[in-house]
């Protein structure tokens, strides 16, 4: 469906759409990964932190092996501490940047900029969505509210403020015009109350430049997001989807998953074409202090060289790496463990956000 553009913009005088901008997919080359350095308790505890930081700095290891990887660092403290860490673990450094930009949380696929591309014009720029923290859950969040800002001015980038909340685990691109989202974390009351799903619609087309909203309902049990759709479903290409499936109807993701592939087949492209859809397991359980964890083999990040997938220490694992490998033939597929990252109640592709080539 083609959604009219908004007729009016608060704050804004142009339109990214109607200038020919728009958000790529994420295989899409990439100048570099941003990631916001973990460094207060808001998401581990001190101990915590201490037991995800091997796999935090093999996951900026990984990503440095194709790309450059930018790093948002609270202060100068921060930032020496980070490269103590870095240095020790032989990681190199010439490809790795750390801005004092200072953050909140390291969530930065949701609270770091949306960069937008013009290809025609060889341009770019950023989108400075509104960021409350999924709904207002975590306060304070001021700091990382302004980190789209502070790139775009480390970038020299213009940047836009459409004066809404959105988040970038909340929407997936296939780069051809499509974006998937789901109702129960864009729809929710905590977001955006005064909007409907139309209005939702006007704003995600205007400012990411797409032609067509897909909709899925919910996301996955323990996903504090209220649902990101980067737990459940992911474009491979600009036809296919990876989509999380639990087979077990014990399971307490069972219904959600199964009514999440029941949409996914009823879709169509812009082109007319079905989506092709590719089932990934989702992982056993992962518990902590009896509260499951959003653990999901989707939340992997695609690097130029690389996907970066999230592992749980199951007999899955393999099988995961086997299917997403299969759908990027191109790329090395690098499995790390992300069980104690995942306390922190996400994964890879939440912790940063792509920076595209243009």
């Amino acid at each position: 469906m083609n959604i009219p553009p908004l007729s009016e913009t608060a704050n804004q005088e142009i339109l990214p759409a109607q200038e020919g901008f728009f958000f790529p997919a994420e295989w899409h080359p990439h100048v570099a990964t941003w990631l916001s350095w973990p460094h207060t308790e808001a998401s581990w505890s001190k101990e915590r932190q201490e037991l995800m930081f091997p796999a935090y700095i093999d996951f900026i290891k990984a990503i440095a092996e194709s790309e450059q990887v930018c790093i948002n660092a609270h202060n100068d403290i921060v930032i020496q501490a980070a490269k103590l860490r870095l240095l020790v673990a032989d990681a190199d450094l010439s490809k790795i940047t750390l801005l004092p930009h200072p953050t909140n949380d390291s969530w930065c696929r949701d609270h770091g900029p949306a960069f937008l591309i013009n290809p025609e014009r060889k341009q770019r720029m950023i989108v400075n969505w509104g960021y409350n923290a999924w709904g207002n859950k975590y306060p304070p969040y001021d700091r990382d509210d302004l980190i789209p800002v502070e790139i775009a001015h480390y970038c020299d980038l213009d940047y836009v403020t459409p004066g809404i909340i959105m988040e970038g685990g909340s929407v997936e691109f296939n780069g051809a015009g499509t974006v998937l989202t789901s109702r129960a974390c864009l729809l929710n009351q905590n977001r955006n109350a005064h909007l409907s799903q139309a209005d939702i619609e006007r704003y995600l087309c205007d400012y990411y430049g797409v032609q067509q909203v897909l909709w899925v309902e919910e996301g996955i049990v323990g996903d504090d997001t209220d649902g990101h759709i980067d737990d459940t479903v992911r474009f491979v290409n600009e036809d296919t989807v990876i989509a999380a499936y639990e087979p077990n109807p014990n399971d307490d993701n069972y219904p959600f998953l199964q009514e999440i592939h029941h949409e996914l087949k009823t879709m169509r492209l812009l082109n007319g074409k079905q989506l092709n859809i590719v089932e990934l397991p989702m992982p056993d359980p992962v518990v902590s202090d009896g509260i499951r964890l959003p653990a999901s083999y989707a939340n992997f990040l695609i690097t130029n060289g690389s996907v970066i997938v999230p592992t749980f220490r199951c007999d899955k694992d393999q099988q995961a790496l086997d299917i997403i490998g299969q759908c990027f033939p191109t790329r090395k597929v690098v499995g790390i463990d992300s069980t104690e990252i995942v306390w922190g109640l996400g994964s890879f592709h939440c912790l940063s956000q792509q920076e595209p080539a243009v």
